[in-house]
């Protein structure tokens, strides 16, 4: 027990006892050890260059959701900070995860009621955990924790590539609320939660601010579920598979939806993932359906149309070494109605399309090292939007780009 030079001093001078000062101090080191048992701290850093062939507006060079301002340079996407204490086996288990992001991508992630939009930090994930002794072990997380649907994550190294689908864009990315998770056996999980809203705003609750089809504020929700079944060990080559299935619905009082709408309105996202097993080995084929639709709530003067958008998505990865790997993403995106995306389709209807190919190679330990070529079509006519692909003076319905990423893990 080594002790500070403040208590040997009162010790040496007979103020307090030796022995007291051990005691306090091996009681405080105790309680510190028990406060941070079994508490991780991990994260990582995701930098990149990348380069468009087009000539690069403002820096858009592609329908990516993290891909703005990127064109033509180096960058740094995020910084990832996770401390967290998992559940241990106990049945009355209880633990935390606080995920903070820093940097570019934290932009606008989950800007907070209070917040400045254009900080560089943002809280991904903050909940408590908690399991009770409920058949297989019931689990809780309350707080502020990711959204239940979805292929792609936003964190860098969970993806098989460094550009997030179209599809992605169109999902949730986190909720303030509670959510429940069950394993029912070794093949079925499920769970079930309640948020705020669907938006990522952190203490942040939908407001209907009136129209011939206005609902009451006080208990405006929004209710999700999910299962997942998973193919067992005696089923050969399909061992392993998942498939996944999602929904959302509640209100939004930011809406990436209809241009005409800005008063709010409900928002119900449908999901469906499936990873398979090929039976060939290092290959696995994925593929993934979302479905978003908008009910507006506003005036009458608002779209009577309201919104809706679809994206098919197929994967493909090959793990070629034990370092080398590849994979392939493809999908279509069709916007049935007036429905703002991030792609900028204006028209209805209106379509895109994105393909992607992404070669890694794990040299160094720790580290992920991607390059990575992707196009995207996008069918509409002029509509003079800024986020046009090409320079100011075009409006090119292909892009094509480049990438070279590089993670620490």
């Amino acid at each position: 027990m080594k002790l500070n030079k403040w208590t040997v001093g009162l010790a040496a001078v007979g103020a307090i006892s030796l022995s007291s000062a051990v005691q306090a101090e091996e009681t405080e080191m105790n309680v510190v050890n028990s406060m941070t048992s079994g508490t991780t701290i991990s994260g990582y850093v995701s930098t990149a260059f990348s380069y468009n062939f087009n000539t690069a507006n403002n820096g858009v060079d592609r329908a990516d959701p993290l891909g703005d301002q990127k064109a033509n340079g180096f960058a740094l996407d995020v910084v990832n900070l996770t401390v967290e204490k998992p559940l241990d086996e106990s049945e009355w288990a209880a633990g935390y995860k606080a995920e903070l992001l820093f940097g570019p991508d934290a932009t606008g992630y989950n800007p907070s009621e209070n917040a400045d939009d254009d900080s560089d930090f943002a809280i991904k994930q903050a909940y408590v955990n908690v399991r009770t002794p409920v058949g297989n072990g019931l689990e809780f997380k309350m707080g502020v924790f990711d959204t239940i649907i979805g292929y792609e994550s936003f964190n860098y190294p969970d993806n098989p590539n460094y550009t997030r689908s179209l599809a992605w864009g169109l999902e949730p990315t986190q909720h303030t609320g509670l959510l429940a998770s069950y394993q029912i056996n070794d093949i079925v999980s499920v769970m079930g939660g309640i948020a705020d809203t669907t938006d990522a705003a952190i203490n942040k609750f939908a407001v209907d601010t009136g129209g011939a089809n206005r609902t009451k504020d006080q208990w405006n929700l929004t209710y999700m579920g999910a299962v997942a079944v998973t193919a067992p060990e005696d089923m050969g080559a399909l061992a392993g598979s998942t498939w996944y299935g999602g929904v959302l619905y509640g209100r939004t009082d930011a809406p990436s939806a209809s241009t005409s709408v800005s008063s709010g309105g409900n928002q119900t996202s449908w999901y469906t993932g499936l990873t398979l097993a090929t039976g060939v080995e290092g290959l696995s084929v994925g593929a993934a359906f979302d479905y978003l639709n908008y009910q507006d709530s506003g005036s009458a003067a608002a779209d009577p149309n309201n919104g809706s958008a679809w994206v098919g998505g197929l994967y493909a990865s090959f793990q070629a070494s034990e370092k080398l790997s590849f994979h392939a993403r493809g999908e279509y995106m069709r916007l049935n109605s007036a429905f703002a995306t991030f792609v900028e389709l204006d028209d209805s209807p209106a379509e895109a399309w994105e393909g992607t190919l992404t070669a890694q190679y794990d040299l160094w330990a720790n580290v992920i090292s991607r390059l990575e070529f992707r196009w995207d079509n996008r069918n509409y006519r002029d509509v003079g939007g800024w986020n046009d692909f090409g320079d100011a003076q075009g409006d090119l319905s292909n892009a094509y780009s480049i990438m070279l990423n590089v993670i620490h893990v």
